[in-house]
């Protein structure tokens, strides 16, 4: 509000922020400190580290470990990794879209009816669930003998234990992840706007393009970012589904610190995934924040 003692530019100044406020947001900013920050600083720290022959951690500075992650092995491992995660995020945008945009044109009863269906998977365990798609995948499995007794196979295909079942996998893990926030997105949008192109002549398609796409990229980018940065350092589903053939870069971090005990080089690839997902979220809203401003 803008008062007629004060100008247009002391109304736009911020206000900083009261004691009563900094005291409201202490336990957030503790627990972050504590269970963000300070992890996060230890693990940097480590990270420049090196181990002697028992595993033990040797504070002496080097960055052998971060040279190690330009090694064929590891690095192909990398690109796996960040490949297997922009495909599951791809397929879960691309069915999940089309059932957030369905839900939030429903009438509010049946909205609340759809949106628990999408929860429902989160009422069982994740293990329980991941068992579950190997009970289906399976050579004696479910899907296995639908396909038999349709005769469009004759022998059981291999399913579980490739790299298909790993993304199926993934996929089912986290398209929630998607539908939500496209759904919030959606849900706020204006549908006149919707009516007004369809009277000034736009075709569909260049509805959706020019339109919808642009106010729901909030609820896409969030998307993204909460399918996309698990999926890369997911490691369950790929020992599970995958039967440890098909290596990510989570389970080259679980073998580092629960196997290997080479604690400095797994701390190095936990700060590489860091660095991947800022870049992500980076990529994601900061440079559209930038582009507003500017």
């Amino acid at each position: 509000m803008i008062f007629p003692w004060t100008s247009a530019d002391d109304s736009s100044r911020k206000h900083p922020t009261s004691p009563r406020a900094w005291l409201l947001l202490a336990p957030l900013l503790g627990w972050l400190a504590l269970f963000v920050v300070a992890p996060t600083l230890i693990l940097l720290a480590v990270s420049f580290c090196q181990r002697d022959e028992l595993g033990r951690i040797v504070w002496s500075f080097t960055t052998e470990n971060y040279a190690r992650l330009f090694d064929a092995t590891y690095w192909n491992i990398f690109v796996r990794s960040v490949g297997y995660a922009a495909l599951t995020t791809l397929l879960c945008l691309v069915g999940g879209y089309p059932v957030a945009w369905f839900i939030a044109r429903q009438t509010e009863p049946a909205r609340s009816r759809w949106l628990l269906l999408v929860m429902i998977p989160f009422w069982a365990s994740f293990l329980v669930r991941t068992f579950a798609w190997i009970t289906i995948l399976k050579s004696e499995g479910l899907l296995n003998g639908l396909l038999q007794s349709l005769r469009l196979i004759s022998v059981p295909a291999e399913l579980l234990y490739t790299p298909g079942a790993v993304v199926v996998g993934l996929v089912y893990t986290y398209l929630p992840f998607a539908i939500l926030p496209i759904y919030a997105s959606v849900e706020k949008m204006d549908r006149q706007l919707l009516e007004a192109a369809a009277d000034l002549g736009a075709h569909p398609f260049a509805t959706f393009r020019k339109v919808i796409l642009p106010l729901t990229r909030p609820g896409i980018m969030a998307a993204v970012l909460l399918v996309f940065v698990p999926a890369v350092g997911m490691f369950a589903i790929s020992d599970l589904l995958g039967g440890a053939r098909v290596p990510l870069i989570g389970n080259v971090i679980e073998n580092q610190f629960l196997q290997a005990r080479n604690w400095p080089f797994g701390a190095a690839l936990g700060m590489v995934l860091l660095a991947l997902f800022a870049l992500t979220a980076w990529l994601g809203f900061g440079r559209k924040r930038g582009a507003v401003a500017s």
